[in-house]
């Protein structure tokens, strides 16, 4: 009886572990979204996280606004690049992202974190 309950245990240990690993650190998909920097900012009660909105626009009008856009979520993690959107905010940008399949708290509310980031030129 006690090698039954300690596979179940095991057993029971393996499917936790994996199942915590592609929730929360297996990486989705990855890729780069353009837009622009509409909001970034420092927030959270007990796990402070830096959160950011872009306007990721697909048409533009004469007047160089967005006619059709969506908003893209996204947190970021790393102090530095936490520092850059900061001075970048309003900007268009380009951001390089990793897609995870869960948000952690201590990661931030999004399943998106952003790993850099750089100020898109125009054509």
């Amino acid at each position: 009886m006690k090698k039954i309950i300690s596979w179940i245990v095991i057993v029971l240990v393996i499917v936790i572990v994996a199942f915590s690993y592609f929730k929360y650190s297996f990486t989705y998909s990855k890729g780069y979204r353009a837009g622009m920097l509409q909001k970034f900012s420092e927030k959270g009660v007990i796990f402070k996280t830096y959160e950011g909105e872009m306007i990721l626009s697909s048409v533009q009008s004469n007047a160089n606004v967005a006619l059709a856009s969506e908003k893209f979520l996204f947190s970021v993690n790393d102090i530095e690049i936490a520092r850059q959107m900061e001075q970048i905010q309003g900007k268009s940008v380009v951001v390089h992202y990793r897609e995870k399949n869960g948000a952690l708290p201590w990661r931030g509310d999004s399943n998106y974190i952003v790993d850099s980031v750089r100020i898109s030129t125009p054509n």
